[in-house]
């Protein structure tokens, strides 16, 4: 095994179950699987009956405290813990968003887990996959260009060159495609004008694909995207354009939800990857409600701190999907606290008891969020080879002494037999629910400034928001055409509450400064993008790709 990747070396050793084991111990029919070599396939819901009738399974949300650059565990602690609960005889299903190229060729890496807590087959999941990526990239890009050759055929709608909100997409950190100029090169080329790229990621076509419920819910969707606004500022539809069919089209198959495995033999459903800060960052509507469906503990991750993906699982995914989340599970590190505690990076491994009793005040607040929430979350201090005993005891005793649910996680290590005691602990609390329970925490008929308002304040600890730069021109956009009423699905760095990457701990005071207000009116909320955040990301001076590569076999090197 390579100490350099031990995770890819672990993945790599296992032997995996035949996908078709894997969907008759999950209960999904022959008929309704389309396979995808021997460990992958994707899941046609179309050829299963009773899926609305059948009972609901309890539904577990794993989020985290704000995270260091290179992340906490938290879907190696989400499949951990979902091996636990096999491990305790539990009918179980783990739905996990895939991952994202461009962070695993930069520096976050892949979105398999680690350790012996991993979906296999690691390395299909963390490149290719089933195709999914690929597919969003050419149907956004299609109709990027149809749009494009709709202004050079002749303009029969009239489209603004300089008001097209749609962008290109690519599945590639790549910052020189932010801003760019199309058409150039003379009358037969198009007509010159400004553009610019996203990640996949971020692209409302992922978006929509993952809270689409069937194909028709998704070609309604695509259909109502605004791509654009005519010269007299009228909005322009997918549906004006008339090409719905297509894009919808080049999606169909990459709306299945795809079926994999743990290292501990649960089924898993991987499918769909918004990120969490720059999107609503949730795995699948139709990959979560298949998951309920055909267990009876389905144990699913939002991306980034409890500010961001599971806010947005909760007040966007939730509502959008009718979801009821019975318990949630914050994932927490001994290298975390210290680095929220006031420790440089590069002083984590050295032990500081006293930084990771200050770091604590950031992972209060994401509890106490997610109670706002009406849940009572359990915290999974998951534990990296640089902490010691004293650092880990006295974060356990301090939740103890905050009457905070807590417990050891040990799934890198030991895979589902050291998430036994978060399982236990998640159970417990499920069985003690107090209050009226699960509620969303705004109500988008107040309109978008109470919305931010309300997130502002009661998430992320600010007095208030600031509208500057386009966002008050768009948010009277916004009014105007009636679209002030859909839920916000905020934009912000994952590294601190406030909209300052900087500004470590748990913030007050301060002012959330909102840039532009974007309509996904496909997608069902608008996109407020805050601070610096970008939806194009860029790489860092030694990528990761620097480090990878295939053997003589064709086996990858390098990933993580």
């Amino acid at each position: 095994m390579s100490a350099e990747n031990p995770d890819l070396a672990i993945a790599q050793a296992a032997t995996l179950l035949p996908i078709t084991e894997i969907a008759e111990t999950a209960g999904i029919p022959a008929e309704a699987l389309v396979p995808y070599g021997s460990y992958k396939a994707k899941v046609d819901v179309r050829q299963m009956q009773g899926l609305a009738d059948a009972p609901s399974a309890k539904l577990v949300l794993v989020s985290a405290m704000s995270p260091t650059p290179a992340g906490e565990g938290k879907s190696t602690t989400t499949v951990g813990l979902a091996d636990a609960f096999t491990l305790k005889k539990m009918s179980t299903m783990v739905a996990l968003r895939e991952p994202a190229l461009g962070p695993i060729l930069g520096i976050k890496g892949g979105a398999t887990g680690g350790g012996y807590a991993q979906v296999v087959p690691m390395e299909d999941i963390n490149l290719h996959f089933t195709g999914d990526f690929h597919a969003i990239q050419i149907a956004n890009n299609t109709l990027a260009a149809l749009i494009d050759n709709h202004i050079h055929q002749g303009n029969q709608l009239g489209i603004d060159p300089r008001r097209i909100q749609w962008k290109r997409v690519v599945d590639v950190n790549d910052r020189a495609l932010r801003s760019i100029v199309v058409g150039l090169g003379g009358p037969t080329q198009g007509v010159p004008r400004e553009d610019g790229f996203d990640i996949v990621v971020a692209s409302e076509i992922m978006a929509i694909l993952c809270l689409a419920t069937d194909l028709a819910d998704l070609q309604a969707r695509i259909d109502r995207v605004v791509v654009g606004f005519t010269y007299e500022r009228a909005p322009v539809s997918v549906a004006d354009l008339g090409v719905g069919g297509a894009i919808t089209m080049l999606l169909k198959d990459a709306l299945l939800p795809n079926l994999v495995q743990t290292l501990g033999g649960t089924p898993a459903l991987v499918h769909g990857g918004p990120f969490a800060n720059i999107a609503h960052g949730c795995n699948s509507l139709a990959a979560t409600r298949l998951a309920l469906a055909l267990s009876d503990i389905t144990v699913t991750e939002a991306g980034f701190g409890s500010d961001l993906g599971a806010e947005k699982f909760l007040d966007i995914k939730s509502r959008l999907g009718g979801l009821s989340p019975d318990a949630a599970v914050v994932v927490a590190t001994v290298r975390a606290l210290k680095m929220h505690g006031g420790v440089a990076k590069a002083d984590l491994a050295d032990e500081d008891i006293e930084a990771a009793r200050a770091g604590t005040v950031n992972l209060a607040r994401h509890v106490e969020n997610l109670r706002k929430f009406g849940l009572e979350p359990v915290i999974a201090l998951n534990r990296f080879p640089t902490d010691t005993e004293a650092e880990l005891e006295a974060i356990l005793d301090w939740a103890r002494e905050q009457g905070f649910r807590a417990a050891l996680s040990e799934v890198w290590a030991k895979g589902g037999q050291g998430g036994l005691a978060v399982a236990d602990e998640v159970l417990a609390a499920m069985d003690t629910v107090e209050g009226d329970g699960f509620h969303h925490l705004y109500d988008p008929a107040d309109g978008i400034e109470a919305s931010l308002r309300t997130l502002a304040r009661e998430i992320y600890g600010a007095d208030d928001v600031v509208l500057e730069g386009r966002a008050p021109a768009q948010l009277r956009m916004l009014q105007r055409n009636g679209w002030d009423t859909l839920p916000v699905c905020v934009a912000k760095t994952q590294y601190s509450f406030s909209d300052d990457p900087s500004l470590l701990g748990a913030p007050t005071g301060h002012v959330l400064h909102v840039r532009d207000l974007v309509p996904k009116i496909g997608a069902g909320f608008v996109v407020a993008l805050t601070g610096a955040i970008m939806t194009m990301p860029g790489l860092p001076k030694e990528p990761a790709a620097l480090r990878m590569g295939v053997t003589e076999s064709g086996e990858s090197v390098g990933l993580f």
